[in-house]
């Protein structure tokens, strides 16, 4: 399969590493393959690769250590279907803190902040750090780049940044920085002059957020300091009274990491269903009358509708609600029922052009930018 001058994009999950190669079309970035290596550090775990016309090119079962066993896998895999390496390497960052608001070129100095910034995600960064050395011993005469999943929202004034504590911590960058922002970046790109004055985005998913847009840029966002914030999700809690924090901490032997993993891992959907987190999963325990998953499923759309009316009063109106991630783009029963309720603001699912279901494009964004800051001298 020929295929030169192409960008390699790497999407690392907790327990995933989803990949796409790129090259340039006439008009945009053009898939060449894609693929994923799932559960990382699991029995179950298996490395699979499609071309861009979904032609399986390999399906291996096998146990995969990490994320670094997984990457050297994909390389050789690779090897034997391209015929030339990649002319970069495009890396999805989840979080670069208070000074890596940029998508850019990553330099030792680059990688020397990014380690600093360590303690604003300690469940993301560090793994971002070993993927980016180890993209770099695999692919050594490949310039690499970090694309910061929090810079679209840079435009954020203020008031939507500053939290509601001691100014030392908002210098210290203590702040609202928002996330899924390569998804909404996405958006915007494909809308192009499409896109209205005010827009609002829900990317749902297992992380759930949603952005106000207004003129084509981030002037709020429900996720805060980190991806926990905001609406409930899959595992996650999203926002908390932090006297709720403060109770189990007195009452249970809870440090910060235990507590950072309930927060993440056991709470949202899951917490609220006893154990379940697919929302297609608990729409039909809910169908069959299980009240948990209906609590489930209203606290989140109910969540979601509260922040779209929100933005609604932010903004002054909304002329377009755009879903997508898992849930937003392939979940009617989920829209409807956001959508209800808000017909005061214009919004229902039967309003034509006012609301939209789309498919993120996270990855083709990445390899956008890293294109762009390739060519930068």
């Amino acid at each position: 399969m020929p295929a030169e001058n192409t960008i390699l994009v790497l999407n690392s999950g907790s327990s995933s590493l989803k990949f796409g190669l790129y090259r340039r079309g006439p008009e945009d970035e053009e898939l060449v393959l894609e693929g994923s290596a799932e559960g990382i550090g699991r029995e179950s775990g298996g490395l699979h690769i499609r071309s861009a016309d979904g032609q399986v090119l390999r399906a291996q079962d096998n146990v995969l250590e990490s994320q670094q066993d997984a990457l050297s896998k994909l390389a050789s895999a690779l090897s034997e279907h391209l015929h030339a390496a990649p002319v970069a390497v495009g890396h999805r960052v989840v979080h670069g803190g208070p000074h890596l608001r940029e998508h850019q070129r990553l330099t030792p100095e680059v990688l020397e902040q990014l380690q600093a910034a360590v303690h604003f995600a300690p469940l993301h960064i560090p793994q971002a750090l070993e993927l980016i050395q180890q993209a770099q011993q695999i692919f050594p005469e490949c310039p690499q780049f970090a694309c910061f999943d929090n810079a679209f929202h840079r435009t954020m004034p203020e008031v939507a940044t500053h939290l509601p504590l001691p100014r030392r911590y908002f210098e210290q960058g203590v702040i609202r920085y928002g996330f899924h922002g390569l998804s909404y970046e996405s958006l915007v790109h494909r809308l192009g002059s499409d896109l209205p004055r005010r827009a609002v985005f829900a990317h749902l998913g297992n992380g759930s957020s949603l952005a106000a847009v207004l003129e084509g840029k981030s002037i709020d966002t429900s996720m805060g300091l980190t991806p926990t914030g905001g609406v409930p999700m899959g595992t996650r809690s999203g926002d908390l009274d932090p006297g709720v924090l403060l109770y189990m901490m007195r009452t249970e032997p809870l440090d910060a990491d235990r507590l950072e993993a309930l927060l993440n891992h056991e709470c949202g959907l899951e917490g609220f269903s006893d154990g379940e987190s697919d929302m297609q999963v608990l729409l039909q325990r809910a169908q069959s009358g299980d009240a948990a998953a209906e609590l489930a499923i209203a606290a989140f759309t109910t969540a979601v509708r509260k922040y779209i009316g929100a933005y609604a009063a932010l903004m002054g109106g909304i002329d377009l609600l755009i879903f997508t991630g898992g849930i937003g783009e392939h979940s009617e029963i989920t829209r409807r029922r956001i959508c209800a309720g808000l017909e005061f603001v214009g919004i229902d699912v039967g309003s034509g052009g006012r609301v939209k279901a789309m498919k993120t494009e996270e990855d083709r964004q990445i390899a956008r930018h890293t294109r762009r800051l390739l060519a930068q001298p």
